[in-house]
């Protein structure tokens, strides 16, 4: 199982994702318009520089049940250890062992 600080600091920067990609997509939006005038495009590109750092990409996929990020199966949201045993004890639907 994983540091639970690893976990809740993955947690912070998820939560720092979502409350700033609206603004982030709208700046970037008003960038690329050729239409609007250079000025207002270079106060859109000094704003979304004063936003940080992009937290999208620093976000950690982790297994929802441990929270280990090595292995991770983005369709199940689990790693691959996970997967296996829920899939052996027959928890995950329309999954089966091949042999």
């Amino acid at each position: 199982m994983a540091k639970v600080s690893k976990i809740v600091s993955n947690q912070k920067k998820i939560k720092k994702a979502n409350k700033y990609d609206s603004i982030r997509l709208s700046l970037r939006k008003k960038i690329r318009d050729c239409n609007i005038p250079l000025k207002n495009r270079m106060e859109a590109i000094k704003e979304l520089q004063n936003l940080g750092v992009n937290y999208k990409l620093r976000v950690r996929n982790r297994c929802w049940k441990t929270g280990r990020p090595r292995g991770y199966l983005r369709y199940f949201g689990l790693s691959r250890i996970n997967f296996r045993e829920m899939a052996a004890a027959g928890c995950l639907p329309g999954i089966r062992k091949l042999s």
